[in-house]
């Protein structure tokens, strides 16, 4: 008898353990969890109940939650909503939240950890309870100067400080009204969804930092020629062999430059007047020269398949896992199967223009608590240092170069030296082009680093990306 006491006992208190244990895991360190699950009623009307924090750029809300009289309290509202769109993305009736309003939605809404004290005082003194509020780094008047330059091109503008990695302007087009989703119809928000789902044109994708990625074409040439000088096997007055034609190994195709002649009058071509006159098979040659091993350690380097969240998840770029020699020497101005971001070759410029040193991109400035003390300031934090100092002087100087008297004439500047680089990026035969141009201004002193790319394009990037790149850096030097 007193055996199977004993056996009971310990069942009932294994039970009892367990069931302490499951539910110190659930309250514990599984809280967020089901804050954030969309069955939780209580969550979404908790999330209503409460005044939403607001976002603002400069100072300036550009989104806020205005008081209603319903079961919501409160509706979220987009100022200037197209323009801010995929920066602020959306946050809906139980239907999901995109960008800022995603991705900070616990500072947002009032609930996240660091924010119990101001919960429980809210509670105290009878106070109403209001989310953190979250400024941009975002530079107002460059944000709109990167839209009104982008116009109805389909495509992407990033402008950064090279300094700090501070967001100065993210533009995606085309672009959406976030407020047709932040309505509290569900019906009405399920529908607009649809039909920004269906459109060809794709406007929920911000093509900043996601999306199918897009060829480089020859602003890939920045980090072939950073991985060729900064690993010594090449000198910028480095030469190779000059054809008109060049037959791809292993393949019975060729490859030309733009121009469908020759890089210049000479036999053989310095790499530094390969870069300026942005010329594909001295690249392809660079390219095998230098080996795909040390391609790739430096595309790594910049960025290309590495983690990144602005606090936005990027889509990581792409170098090939193996390429073949034929692969190889396409990688090497941007086709085979290199893919990237715009924020990518922003990245790669402003490395180069900040003495070889990568800072982390970051789109928020500060977050701060109702009171106005700061819970989150921002911090700039190296993101790597793919090259020397020295090798980022002789890259300035060559895009400066393209610039000046180069292939991206188009982004000069009056009395500024700004670098750049232009790419024109074949998509397939009988396919539009992706035009390009990255780079930066002043040169001696950068203050901004951009990338443009634009879709469905039939010229060459100098004629339509590098303008377009042009009034984005004037914003900044005249702000």
């Amino acid at each position: 008898m007193i055996t199977e006491i004993k056996r009971v006992s310990a069942v009932v208190l294994i039970m009892v353990f367990a069931l302490m244990t499951s539910s110190t895991i659930i309250t514990a360190f599984e809280v967020d969890n089901l804050r954030a699950d969309g069955r939780n009623v209580r969550t979404l009307y908790d999330s209503y109940s409460a005044e939403r924090g607001p976002i603002l750029v400069g100072g300036r809300v550009i989104a806020e939650s205005l008081p209603v009289d319903s079961e919501f309290k409160y509706l979220r509202t987009y100022l200037e909503p197209e323009l801010y769109a995929h920066v602020t993305g959306y946050f809906t009736l139980n239907q999901g939240n995109t960008g800022i309003e995603g991705k900070l939605n616990n500072y947002l809404s009032g609930t996240a950890n660091d924010q119990f004290l101001a919960q429980l005082n809210a509670i105290l003194t009878g106070q109403s309870a209001k989310g953190a509020s979250v400024e941009l780094t975002i530079d107002a008047a460059v944000q709109q100067a990167a839209a009104a330059a982008l116009g109805d091109n389909h495509g992407a503008v990033v402008a950064l400080d090279p300094k700090t990695g501070a967001i100065l302007a993210m533009v995606s087009n085309p672009s959406y009204d976030p407020n047709q989703l932040a309505r509290h119809n569900t019906d009405l928000v399920i529908a607009a969804y649809n039909e920004l789902l269906s459109d060809p044109s794709d406007p929920l994708i911000n093509r900043a930092i996601t999306g199918d990625l897009y060829h480089p074409g020859s602003v890939f040439k920045l980090v072939v020629a950073a991985a060729a000088l900064d690993s010594g096997l090449l000198r910028e007055d480095s030469t190779v062999a000059n054809p008109a034609v060049l037959q791809l190994p292993l393949s019975n195709s060729e490859i030309r430059n733009a121009g469908r002649g020759t890089c210049g009058p000479d036999e053989r071509v310095t790499l530094a007047d390969a870069l300026r006159i942005s010329c594909n098979i001295p690249f392809a040659e660079i390219g095998a020269e230098i080996g795909v091993n040390v391609l790739r350690t430096y595309a790594e380097r910049f960025g290309f398949g590495q983690p990144l969240e602005i606090p936005m998840d990027v889509t990581s770029s792409i170098y090939p896992a193996n390429p073949d020699a034929a692969q190889l020497m396409l990688s090497a101005f941007g086709q085979s199967d290199v893919r990237v971001t715009p924020l990518q070759m922003a990245m790669v410029s402003a490395a180069i223009a900040n003495n070889g040193v990568l800072m982390k991109p970051a789109l928020v400035k500060t977050i701060r608590a109702q009171d106005l003390s700061i819970i989150e300031p921002f911090t700039p934090e190296i993101f790597s240092t793919p090259i020397s100092d020295d090798t980022s002087t002789t890259l300035k100087r060559l895009m400066v170069a393209n610039v000046d008297n180069g292939a991206a004439s188009n982004g000069r500047i009056n009395g500024v030296a700004v670098g750049g680089k232009t790419g024109t990026a074949q998509n397939g035969e009988g396919q539009p082009l992706t035009l390009w141009f990255t780079g930066f201004a002043p040169a001696d002193d950068p203050q901004v680093a951009v990338a443009v790319v634009v879709e469905n394009g039939s010229s060459f990037g100098n004629a339509v990306a590098a303008p377009i790149a042009r009034q984005v850096m004037e914003a900044v030097l005249n702000n």
